[in-house]
């Protein structure tokens, strides 16, 4: 099989392996798991899947950058990952999907600022495709498309999810190029355990008491969980090892459509039809940023 199909296959299993993860995600805030549990055993639990690969490594003739990298994008993804929980626990799968298309326009603030480079003619459309296209998605909200939604705390921690989780991007890639997709993987799923289970103690939470609390009754929503989560990183590593990261993060996109898809299927969302119009047009103006960013 071809590199450029298996690419298209790694990228197609993330698309749907992300938004698939975060219905489940939902699904056990929703049932009372504290997010931050939840982020910690999904890293805990593939952690514990990747020790029988681990074994077989020999760690320390990995480069130091190796180790300055993972434990970088582990921080981060440890906390980028949290936000995502907490918001889809608070709010709506269908808005919050469409609004990580955002992440591209970010991208090109922060070349502004650090690196002063001015946004060309294919640049300045694909911003205005994606502000266009979240009118139509965070319309449906009552706030409506106005700065009252950055109030709003399930999307001020989708954006700060959404920040954290681009910068998690760079990282992975540099660890890529250190090691391998696999070994990337390995040290995402420690690094970010590692992290995660911190975060519990700084915000004091009784973890023996959140175990009890619903006990074994969700762990098949763990494992369909770390499924998704453990999919979709591996895609993603595979995909940032064959491709530019912006070129598979624009591609990522397509993912929006599902979680609207989802929210209305799992969660009974409504306005369907306009959060699909756009999320299609958000998703437009990220690959016109990406893919003609040159042009």
């Amino acid at each position: 099989m071809s590199g450029s199909v298996l690419v298209a296959i790694a990228v197609l299993l993330r698309i749907v392996s992300n938004p698939l993860g975060n219905v489940f995600q939902k699904q056990l805030t929703g049932k009372g798991t504290h997010p931050l549990l939840v982020n910690f055993l999904t890293y805990f639990l593939l952690s514990v899947v990747c020790i029988f690969i681990a074994a077989f490594i020999h760690w320390p003739a990995l480069s130091q950058q190796f180790w300055v990298y993972s434990i970088s994008g582990g921080l981060a993804g440890a906390l980028g990952n949290g936000f995502l929980v907490k918001a889809l626990q608070k709010g709506e799968l269908s808005i919050l999907g469409p609004v990580n298309s955002y992440k591209s326009v970010v991208g090109i603030i922060v070349a502004i600022i650090l690196l002063g480079e001015i946004p060309n003619l294919w640049g300045i459309l694909g911003v205005s495709l994606i502000i266009y296209g979240s009118y139509f998605v965070l319309d449906t909200t009552e706030e409506r498309f106005s700065f009252a939604l950055l109030k709003r705390s399930d999307i001020q921690y989708r954006l700060l999810a959404m920040i954290l989780t681009a910068i998690e991007a760079v990282f992975i890639k540099k660890v890529i190029l250190a090691s391998s997709t696999t070994i990337a993987l390995i040290s995402w799923c420690c690094f970010g355990a590692a992290f995660s289970f911190i975060l519990l103690f700084i915000y004091r939470l009784d973890i023996k008491k959140e175990v009890k609390k619903r006990g074994w009754a969700d762990m098949d929503r763990f494992i369909l969980l770390i499924t998704c989560i453990g999919t979709m990183q591996y895609t993603t590593n595979y995909a940032f090892e064959h491709i530019a990261v912006g070129y598979a993060l624009s591609l990522f996109q397509l993912s929006a459509i599902l979680s609207v898809l989802f929210g209305h299927r799992f969660f009974r969302e409504s306005d369907i039809r306009k959060k699909l119009i756009g999320s299609i047009i958000m998703i437009i103006g990220s690959v016109v940023i990406i893919l003609l960013k040159n042009n």
